[in-house]
């Protein structure tokens, strides 16, 4: 009964699939978006024109120019004001009018100047000194942002460049956001979003965000965002820091950018020139192939939020509690099996903050995993059985865990993890034979325990510390430089199948197939529990398009079924070769 709830209920986690990758399929875009304020120190570095450098990008695959706003400092530089510092502007007038501490704006072009002090709050007045309008500063205004240069955006938008504005951040600019220019995205810079700290202000960078939309920089919260993306979504972005990019080249910084694109969804791909053109055109060019291969499309990118079915979500959470239920039912000791359950599952629900479709999908991650080998494990067929039990929860953690805010990154899968860990413990737990439990507590302590086990418990340990540590590459334990371009190569030329599974399925294999003796097999069983978790922690990653975890998982299965059946054969002749080395023919016929 339990078996056919679990099938009924995933008939509408398999709908929710297939609605998810029907979106995911029409987001397949992204946009090379070219930082211009570096573009423009390169092309003066080389004596270029920056739009005829940016344009010889643009047929490299750039076809996006992030532009920030125009700060007073622009206005200097274009020649359109005249700043001096009151120091300077007595000296050279001595001008009792003029106040050293204070900083004087002049226009080039006329109105300039007198027009600045009505975008802000500072005080300011208007001087006369030998003839010469000037605007007195109490402080130096040198970076005060002053809107978009138009100009420039007609430039660009001329030249067919998708335009992403930057906007700057100050307490002083009376209305951020009322002069913003007609732009699809806006990338907020530093670690707050304009008007974080005030909801009135916020408020009004919401509504006056219009049919804009914000980025999601990759790695770099910024306070006020959520507020933002709720109203208009967001485009993922991915930019690499540039001290980092100067330690990459740029076949290796071009895979990542492709990476993030095929695998994070990332739409926005932030690119800063490297410090020579040939490097720049290196970059773009490859990233532009890799990209293509990947099958996603350089355009610009129309943002569609995700939408959760809740219906059909709330009958998906028939078959995790089903499957809890079964597994515990399955336990040789009924009743402990039962607490066992009921404990993962209160564990889940208080790691999700008892939201029913977090907690309940992560119940799904740590139980099918672990059901299939509780149920059965004497033979190597039942490895596909334990497989599909898996891949049966993967359905349910799809649809109960991908939500608009998971596909984006913001409301990441909590308890990640324990589904490596749990299901360990679950599997490991089912071993336990059916008698009195304090009788099985009197037999380990008495057992008596060899060197050699000692030395296995130790080694088996130290692998699944190792596996777990680097579940995130984020520690100590991370990849080695070797593994890492290993990597590199696979993923620039196929979905990379995760390293857990490839090694956890074989170990699951040889275990069941009784090969070897002892409490050899059920370790090498609990090595196999790894490979199924990993399938369930793949899926996990709800921003990586489900199509992809899926090619992933698959050839992690196929490239495990494939080593283990290889092993098992290499293992029993290795064990008859260490039993029948030195024998005589007749004693081993014997």
């Amino acid at each position: 009964m339990l078996l056919g709830l679990i099938l009924l209920s995933a008939i509408p986690a398999l709908i929710l699939a297939v609605q998810r990758v029907q979106h995911e399929q029409a987001q397949k875009t992204a946009a090379l978006v070219m930082d211009y304020p570096a573009v423009v120190t390169q092309a003066r570095r080389f004596g270029r024109d920056p739009l005829d450098l940016l344009t010889e990008y643009q047929r490299h695959g750039i076809n996006g120019v992030g532009i920030y706003e125009d700060v007073i400092g622009n206005l200097i530089q274009r020649g359109e004001v005249f700043l001096k510092t009151g120091a300077d502007l007595r000296a050279e007038t001595g001008s009792a009018a003029v106040n050293p501490r204070n900083y004087y704006l002049r226009s080039l072009n006329p109105g300039v100047a007198e027009a600045l002090p009505a975008r802000y709050t500072i005080p300011t007045r208007t001087v006369q000194v030998d003839g010469q309008t000037w605007t007195e500063w109490p402080t130096d205004p040198t970076f005060l942002p002053v809107g978009p240069d138009e100009a420039l955006i007609g430039t660009l938008k001329a030249r067919g460049f998708m335009l992403v504005y930057r906007p700057y951040a100050d307490d002083a600019v009376r209305e951020p956001g009322a002069d913003w220019p007609d732009v699809p995205f806006v990338i907020f810079n530093g670690e707050e979003v304009i008007g974080a700290r005030t909801p009135e202000l916020l408020a009004k960078i919401n509504e006056r965000l219009g049919d804009r939309v914000p980025a999601l920089i990759e790695a770099t919260p910024q306070r006020g965002l959520d507020t933002l993306i709720a109203t208009h979504g967001a485009a993922r972005t991915f930019s690499v820091n540039p001290a980092w990019q100067q330690r990459l080249d740029p076949i290796t910084l071009a895979s990542k950018y492709n990476l993030a694109a095929r695998e994070r969804s990332m739409r926005l791909l932030y690119v800063r020139p490297y410090p020579t053109i040939n490097e720049t055109s290196d970059l773009l060019t490859r990233t532009s192939d890799l990209l293509k291969k990947s099958g996603v499309t350089v355009t610009q990118p129309v943002i569609e939020a995700f939408h959760e079915n809740t219906l059909l979500r709330t009958l998906s959470l028939i078959g995790p509690v089903a499957a809890l239920l079964l597994l515990g039912l399955s336990y040789p000791l009924v009743r402990l099996g039962l607490l066992i359950a009921a404990a993962s599952g209160a564990l889940a629900l208080v790691m999700n903050r008892f939201d029913p479709y977090a907690g309940v999908a992560l119940i799904a991650a740590v139980t099918f995993p672990a059901l299939g080998l509780v149920l059965r494990r004497a033979r190597v067929s039942d490895w596909f059985v334990a497989t599909g039990l898996s891949l049966t929860g993967v359905l349910f953690v799809s649809a109960l865990g991908a939500t608009k805010d998971s596909v984006l990154g913001l409301d990441p899968f909590r308890g990640v993890g324990l589904t490596l860990l749990l299901p360990l413990l679950l599997v490991a737990a089912s071993f336990l034979p059916r008698q009195d439990l304090r009788k099985t507590v009197t037999d380990v302590y008495n057992a008596p325990i060899k060197l050699g086990d000692i030395l296995i418990m130790v080694l088996a340990a130290g692998v699944f510390a190792l596996v777990f540590l680097r579940r995130g590459n984020a520690t100590g334990a991370s990849v080695s430089d070797t593994e890492a371009k290993i990597r590199q190569d696979l993923q620039d030329t196929l979905v990379r199948p995760r390293f857990k599974e490839m090694a956890g399925h074989p170990l699951g294999l040889v275990g069941l197939s009784g090969v070897l003796p002892g409490y050899f097999g059920a370790l090498l069983i609990l090595g196999g529990v790894v490979g199924q978790s990993s399938i369930l922690n793949t899926f996990s990653h709800f921003h990586t398009p489900l199509l992809i975890s899926a090619q992933r998982c698959f050839l992690g299965l196929g490239v495990g079924l494939i080593a283990g059946l290889i092993a098992i054969q290499v293992v029993r002749a290795a064990l008859h070769l260490w039993r029948t080395h030195g024998r005589a023919p007749a004693e081993v016929q014997a």
